[in-house]
Parts: C-alpha cells; structure tokens; sequence
C-alpha cells in the first residue's frame, strides 16, 4: 500500500484525499476526504480570468490541504486541474501559487484524460457487483463541464463537453451580479437549448444510448441523491451507490427551479456553496436521463479524486 494524496481543483470546489492504495487491485484505504466550495470559476465564461479573490480562496483552501498532508505523511501528492484553469488566460497564476503552497504543479488536465480518472474512480469498485450490468456510461457533472464516459472494463469512448453547473448558472440566470431567483422560463429553455447541444456533441463520439448503467458522479449528482432519500444531513454512506430514479430527479429539479435561493438555503442537506448552481446541476442530470431514456442512474461518491490517488500510487511505483 502507498499512501499518497490527490487534490482536485474543479470549477466550482477544490477536494482533497488522502489514503492507502494498492496500485496493482486498486484496493484504497481512504484517511482524510475533505471539500471546499471555492468558486474558481467565477467569472471565467464572461471574462476569461481567473478572479483574484477566486485564486485567494483557492490557495487558503490549498494551505490548509498542504497541513493536512505534511500531518498525515502522504509520500506522494497529485494535484489535478480541470474545466476553469483550461480555459483561464491567467493560468500561470494559478500554477504558480499552487506550486509555492504543495511543492507540486498542477496538471491542467485535458477533458479525455478528465473522463478517464472519473471512470477509473467511479468503476473499480463495481465490477462484479450484482445488479450493475455493463457496460457503464459514466457522467461526472461538474462546475464547468461533463465527461461522458462509456466502458466496461476499459474506457470505450469518452468526452468532456462545456456544460457544468456554475457554467450555466453565470451565462444564463445572472444578471448584473444577481442570479435570478427562481429562473425564468425563457432561462430555463436557454440552458437546456445548451444542455441539448452539449449532447449532440457528446453524442458525436460517445454512443450515449449503449450504456446498461447510468453511473452519476460530483456534487450535482450526490445532493440531488441526498435530497430525494430527506437526509437531514450529508451521509456519505447512504448516498453512495444509492439508485435515483428518474421521476424523482425530475421532481427535484423542478422544485429546484421554482425555489427561491431562501428556500433553497433551507434544505438541510445542501451545501452553502451550492445554493445558487444547484438547480443548474440538476437540470444537467434530468436532460440526460431523458435523452438516454435512463430509468434511474446509480450514485457514486467516488469519482475522479479517487481515480486520481490510484494514478499517483502508480506513479510512485
């Protein structure tokens, strides 16, 4: 067993794992998993930059990481950056606080490398489980974008298209600083017109209708499963491999979409940071179980971070 640490800087939040793995089973161990909704994003479909207090929030959450690993002794840290750092102008920026903070580079991964360490994570653990058929179409809805991942035991097809939660929220329900509280109708047929478009083209190169198991994964997926089981609080443990059908994400995202961010605030298991891009998120969800004419998709807790300490331990090796 290796121990090592995984960081994943997304759009929306910043995530860190340490644990014990065996990189020849992909057995893990998991010590410390912990989440910061750090909104790197912000602004960066409008502006193409990264914002100065999004990188500050960044690197607090970072020092605060780097503790938490020097305590726990990890031999190796792999830091991942996905959808906002691909797309920002000031990207060195980012790379360069991060190096100073952890002593490693970020790797500003590309959306195919992306999907293959959120199918990795997602599907070690489900091979020979009962009642999972293959193959697997995993989709991991995040702050700036999607991976489509179709597989078995392998990646068949993949591909990361420009639809995520905050993404959608900052292009279509905010106007002048303030999001639209609850959305319009014509915002909500904007944003599943981009939704819609973000399939045809993931439809291009992933045969999205093959799939014999929807496998969800991110904050999107997990609130909207915590929320249609009434926990009164986030439980890892039930939410993950929990099975939501799509009736009830359909009933969630509509009553996402007619709340007000008070009401919305009120759920007790919904994050403060995802407040505002939760319905987004959901609506994500909703139009893809429609177009794959998925009766229910399957949830799963681990996603890309763990798909990323297995790919550390083997580069320890």
């Amino acid at each position: 067993m290796k121990r090592v640490a995984a960081v994943d800087c997304g759009t929306n939040s910043i995530r860190l794992l340490v644990a014990d793995v065996d990189p020849a089973t992909g057995e893990l161990k998991e010590l410390d998993r912990r989440m910061q909704i750090v909104r790197l994003g912000q602004g960066v479909d409008r502006t193409g930059r990264l914002a100065p207090e999004a990188l500050e929030r960044t690197f607090a959450a970072c020092r605060e990481y780097a503790a938490v690993i020097k305590g726990l002794g990890a031999e190796h840290v792999r830091f991942v950056a996905t959808s906002a750092s691909r797309d920002a102008e000031n990207r060195d920026d980012f790379v360069r606080g991060v190096v100073d903070i952890l002593g490693v580079e970020p790797e500003v991964i590309t959306g195919d490398q992306e999907a293959e360490f959120s199918f990795n994570g997602a599907t070690k653990e489900l091979t020979g489980h009962p009642h999972i058929e293959l193959p697997y179409l995993v989709v991991d809805i995040g702050g700036g974008s999607t991976e489509f991942v179709l597989g078995g035991e392998t990646v068949r097809a993949a591909r990361s298209v420009d639809v995520g939660c905050v993404r959608m929220t900052e292009r279509h329900l905010l106007h002048g600083g303030q999001i639209t509280d609850p959305p319009t109708a014509t915002q909500v047929a904007a944003i599943r017109a981009d939704i819609t478009a973000a399939l045809d083209r993931a439809e291009e190169t992933v045969p999205l209708t093959e799939a014999a198991t929807l496998v969800g994964l991110a904050g999107s997926v997990t609130t909207v499963a915590a929320i249609s089981q009434g926990l009164d609080h986030y439980d890892s443990a039930a939410i993950h491999h929990s099975r939501i059908s799509r009736a009830a994400v359909r009933e969630i995202t509509e009553r996402l979409l007619a709340s007000t961010h008070t009401e919305r605030a009120a759920i007790p298991v919904l994050h403060p940071g995802r407040v505002d891009v939760i319905a987004a998120g959901a609506l994500v969800l909703l139009e893809i179980m429609e177009r794959i004419d998925a009766d229910e998709v399957v949830v799963s807790e681990h996603d890309i971070l763990d798909g990323i300490a297995w790919h550390a331990a083997l580069d320890d090796e």
